[in-house]
C-alpha cells in the first residue's frame, strides 16, 4: 500500500466540501477524494494540475484521451484565460493556490500516453490528433519537448507507409516469434522489429528525463489504465500489444465500429512507465456508478494484475479523484454514511437487506438476526431503525411482492408520452410495459427520439442501403409510385406504406419485400435532403454518396448531410418498430435537438435550440405519463443525461404553462446501466413470449444495429440479447428474495410465467425535478 502523504492545499480544499476522509485503511489501499459531479471533477482535476505546475516547472506531464478528461480541459482553458480575472483569482485563492504565479505550461515536456495501431495520426479520431488539438494547441506546450506517438513515422522505412506495410489494416503479432511466408510478411516482421524497439527508445527517453510526474489518466470498463488491460504486468514498459473485448467495446465509437476496434492493436506505455518515477502524481479520475464497481475493485484490492490500477500502490502520491455516483460501491464509505447518519430511509433499509438475501441466497423473511448482525451494513440498519430485524424483513419482503403487483396492473384512457435518447432505447428499456398498454386501445402513445443518432450508423451499412435502392429505382414500381406523387414530402400515407412494405416482408420472410421498403424510404430521404425529386439527378446523388462512404475512415465526423441521411436511416428504424405494434409514422416524433452534434465533446442543452422544441411537443401530446431515461450522470452514453436535464426543464416550463401538476413519470433504464431493486418501484413480469417478441422485433427493424458495431463492454452482441440478460437477471434476484414459490405456485399465470423483469421507477414531476440538476444550475456548474 502506498505510505501516508498529507494532502496538498488544493487537496484539502476538495476534502473541505466532502463527507469522507482521504483514505478508510486496511480496506482502501489508494488515497481517494470525491466530488459532487463530473464538471466538479474536472475543476478538482485542473486546480490540481495547476498547482503541480507552478511547483515543479519543467516537469513532465502525461494527460489522457477521450470523453473524461473534458472539464478538465475546459476548466483548464477557463483558469488560463481569466487568470487574472477577479472571479478566478478567488478561485485560485480559495483552492489555496498563488495567483501571482502563472504556470509556466510552456516549460512542461509531454509524452503521450497511447495510440491505435495502425492509424493515420491526422484522423480525428487519432489520439495523437487528440492530443495537438486539446494539449499541445490548447494548453501552449512546447512541441519540442513533446514524445508523441506518429505511427506514419514509427517502424516505417522509407518509402514505405502504413497502406503499404498493412494493406489491409491488420497487424499479425506472430510475426514477431516466426518467419514470414511471402514478401508482404517480411516486410511486415522487419516493421514489427522496428516497432518495438521505438517503443524501447521511448521508455528510454521517459525515463532519461526522470520518469512522469504528473500522470493523468481515466480507468477502462475492465480497470484499464492507459491501454494496459485487466492482467497486463505491474512491471510493463512501453510496447506494441493487443487488447480484450472491452477494450474494444469501448473504443468502437471512436474508430467507427467494433468491426475496425477489434482489427487495432495499440501503442502504450507501460504500468512501471507510470510508476517508474516514486514521486509522481498519479491521478485517476472517474465519473458515474456505472464505473462504481471497477472502482472498488481497484481502491480496495491487494496488487493483483487483474486490477492495472492496483500497480499505483506503490506511489506516494497516487490519487483517486471520483464522483459520488462512482464512489456508490466504497466498502468503508458507504458504512460511514450509515453510520453517520440519523435517520435510514426505508430505500437504504431495502437495499441492504436484499444485498444481504442475494448473499445468503435466502428468502428476505428466512434471514435470521445473525445474518444481520454479521454484516455491517445490516447492523447498523438495526441499531438505528426502532422496528426488529423481523418487521424490517416483512416490510421489505411485502414491497417487492407489491411491486410486482403494480407491474402486472395497467393503465386505462391514458396519454403516453415514450421519451427516448437514442432510437432503441425504449425498446431496450420497458417494451413489456409499453406492449402491455398498447393492447388497451382506450390509451394514445406517442414515441419520441430526441437525437438523430447517426454516429451508431456505419458507412458499410450505409453502403449496403445505397446498393438496395440501386436494385429497384429503375423498377417499373418505382416509376408507378413516382407518378402517382408517392415520393412527395407531405405524403404521410406513403410514409406509412414505407413501414407497411417493409413488415409485410418481414411477415413473410421474403427479403426482396424487406428490401423495397427500405429503397423506398431511402428515395423519400434523398429527395428530402437534397430537394431534388428528378429520379436522374437522384442516381447522380447515389453515385456520389457511395464514393463518399467507400473513401472515409470510420469514425470521421460526418458532414451535415450525411449526419442527416444516416439519422433518417435510424428514423425509419422507430417508425418500423413501433409499427410492429400498430402505431402510425404519426405517432413516432423524431425532435433531432441540436446539442447533439458528433464531436467528442457534446454541446450543452439550450433553451430555445433544445428545450423549446420539447416544449411544443408537450402542447401537442398533452400527456398524463411521460417515459425518461433515467440514467445518472457519466452512466451510460452522455446523451442519455443530456436529454434527461432538457426534458426535466422542458416538463417544469410545460407545467407552469399549463398547471398540469399530475403527469407520472416512468423513469427506465436498459443496457447501460440498472436500477438496483430498491430505487425501482413497479416490476414490470417478462414472459418467454415477450422475450422472443423483443428479439424478433430487434432484429427485424434495427437493422443498422443487428450486427453490434457499436455494442456494450458486457456482451459480444445485439443489444436486445444484453437487455433479455439483464432482465432475467433481475428476475433471479427477485425469486431469491421471495421465494421460487411465490412465483411458481402464484395463483397468477401471468406471474407464472414470468422468466425476467423490468424495472421502472415512478415519479411525481416534483420527485422528477429533485432527481435531476436543474439545466441552469447545470450549465452555471460547468
Amino acid at each position: 500500500m502506498n505510505r501516508p502523504i498529507q494532502p496538498t492545499p488544493v487537496e484539502r480544499y476538495g476534502l473541505s466540501s466532502s463527507q469522507f476522509d482521504i483514505l478508510y485503511p486496511p480496506t482502501e489501499k489508494l488515497n481517494t477524494l470525491i466530488v459532487e459531479n463530473f464538471p466538479s471533477l474536472g475543476k478538482l482535476t485542473a486546480l490540481r494540475f495547476i498547482e503541480w505546475v507552478q511547483n515543479n516547472p519543467g516537469g513532465v506531464i502525461s494527460l489522457p484521451t477521450g470523453k473524461t478528461p473534458e472539464h478538465f480541459i475546459k476548466w483548464i482553458d477557463r483558469l488560463l484565460q481569466g487568470w487574472n480575472e477577479p472571479e478566478t483569482r478567488s478561485i485560485l485563492e480559495e483552492a489555496g493556490i498563488d495567483p501571482a504565479i502563472f504556470p509556466d505550461l510552456k516549460s512542461l515536456h509531454f509524452v503521450q500516453i497511447d495510440e491505435f495501431y495502425p492509424v493515420n495520426p491526422w484522423q480525428h479520431n487519432s489520439f495523437y490528433y487528440y492530443v495537438n488539438e486539446f494539449y499541445i494547441k490548447g494548453f501552449g506546450l512546447d512541441t519540442k519537448k513533446a514524445l508523441l506517438i506518429d505511427c506514419s513515422k514509427i517502424g516505417l522505412a522509407k518509402g514505405e507507409t502504413l497502406k503499404s506495410v498493412w494493406p489491409d489494416q491488420e497487424v499479425d503479432l506472430t510475426l514477431r516469434y516466426r518467419a514470414g511466408k511471402n514478401d508482404l510478411e517480411r516486410k511486415q516482421k522487419r516493421v514489427l522489429e522496428r516497432i518495438d524497439q521505438w517503443c524501447l527508445d521511448y521508455e528510454d527517453r521517459i525515463r532519461k528525463m526522470g520518469g512522469i510526474g504528473f500522470f493523468l489518466g481515466g480507468i477502462g470498463p475492465d480497470g484499464h489504465i492507459g491501454f494496459n488491460v485487466r492482467g497486463a504486468d505491474h512491471h510493463s514498459t512501453t510496447r506494441l500489444t493487443e487488447t480484450n473485448y472491452e477494450t474494444q467495446a469501448a473504443a468502437a465509437s471512436d474508430l467507427g465500429g467494433i468491426e475496425i476496434s477489434r482489427k487495432r492493436l495499440v501503442i502504450t506505455i507501460g504500468l512501471e512507465t507510470i510508476t517508474y518515477n516514486p514521486e509522481c502524481t498519479a491521478l485517476i479520475i472517474a465519473a458515474g456508478e456505472a464505473k462504481a464497481k471497477i472502482i472498488r475493485s481497484a481502491i480496495e484490492q491487494e496488487k493483483d494484475i487483474a486490477y492495472p490500477a492496483s500497480a499505483l500502490q506503490v506511489l506516494p502520491n497516487a490519487r483517486f479523484y471520483i464522483t459520488k455516483g462512482a464512489a456508490k460501491h466504497l466498502t468503508e464509505r458507504q458504512c460511514h454514511i450509515l453510520q453517520q447518519s440519523e435517520i435510514i430511509s426505508d430505500e437504504q433499509v431495502e437495499k441492504y437487506i436484499i444485498d444481504l438475501a442475494v448473499e445468503k441466497r435466502k428468502r428476505i423473511t428466512d434471514l435470521t438476526l445473525d445474518d444481520f448482525k454479521n454484516c455491517r451494513y445490516t447492523a447498523a440498519i438495526i441499531d438505528k431503525r426502532p422496528e426488529d430485524y423481523n418487521e424490517l424483513t416483512t416490510m421489505v419482503y411485502n414491497r417487492l411482492a407489491e411491486r410486482i403487483e403494480r407491474g402486472i396492473s395497467g393503465l386505462h384512457s391514458t396519454r403516453f408520452f415514450h421519451t427516448e435518447p437514442h432510437h432503441d432505447d425504449l425498446m431496450l428499456g420497458y417494451l413489456p410495459y409499453i406492449v402491455r398498454h398498447v393492447r388497451d386501445a382506450s390509451n394514445t402513445h406517442y414515441f419520441a427520439c430526441l437525437t438523430s443518432g447517426f454516429t451508431a450508423v456505419t458507412n458499410a451499412f450505409m453502403m449496403n442501403q445505397l446498393e438496395c435502392l440501386n436494385r429497384f429505382i429503375d423498377s417499373e414500381v418505382f416509376a408507378l409510385l413516382t407518378d402517382d406523387g408517392y415520393f412527395k414530402p407531405n405524403n404521410g400515407v406513403g410514409r406509412n406504406r414505407d413501414v407497411w412494405q417493409y413488415l409485410d416482408g418481414v411477415a413473410s420472410d421474403n427479403q426482396d419485400m424487406k428490401d423495397e421498403g427500405v429503397a423506398r424510404r431511402l428515395l423519400r430521404n434523398l429527395m428530402v435532403i437534397y430537394n431534388e425529386y428528378d429520379i436522374n439527378n437522384i442516381k447522380n446523388r447515389i453515385t456520389e454518396l457511395m464514393h463518399y462512404f467507400q473513401t472515409q475512415y470510420p469514425g470521421k465526423k460526418d458532414t451535415e448531410h450525411i449526419q442527416r441521411l444516416k439519422g433518417m436511416a435510424r428514423e425509419w428504424e422507430a417508425e418500423c418498430l413501433w409499427g410492429y405494434f400498430g402505431w402510425k409514422c404519426e405517432n413516432v416524433l423524431h425532435l433531432r435537438l441540436g446539442f447533439y452534434t458528433g464531436d467528442i465533446f457534446t454541446e450543452e442543452p439550450t433553451v430555445e435550440r433544445d428545450i423549446v422544441p420539447i416544449v411544443k411537443t408537450l402542447d401537442t401530446v398533452q400527456p398524463d405519463v411521460v417515459g425518461v431515461a433515467l440514467d445518472p450522470e457519466g452512466s451510460g452514453p452522455d446523451t442519455h443525461y443530456k436529454v434527461l436535464q432538457a426534458i426535466a426543464e422542458a416538463l417544469h416550463r410545460y407545467e407552469e404553462k399549463t398547471g398540469r401538476s399530475d403527469i407520472k413519470i416512468w423513469g427506465y433504464r436498459n443496457v447501460w446501466y440498472r436500477f438496483h431493486p430498491s430505487e425501482a418501484n413497479i416490476y414490470v413480469p417478462v414472459s418467454l413470449n415477450m422475450f422472443a417478441v423483443m428479439q424478433s422485433a430487434f432484429m427485424n427493424t434495427f437493422i443498422s444495429q443487428k450486427d453490434a458495431s457499436f455494442p456494450s463492454y458486457e456482451h459480444d452482441g445485439p443489444f436486445s440479447e444484453l437487455a433479455q440478460k439483464i432482465q432475467v437477471e433481475q428476475y433471479q434476484k427477485v425469486k431469491i428474495c421471495l421465494g421460487k414459490e411465490w412465483f411458481y405456485e402464484n395463483p397468477s399465470a401471468l406471474i407464472r410465467a414470468t422468466r425476467g423483469l423490468v424495472f421502472l421507477k415512478e415519479l411525481t414531476l416534483e420527485q422528477f425535478y429533485q432527481s435531476s440538476i436543474n439545466l441552469k444550475k447545470l450549465l452555471e456548474n460547468r
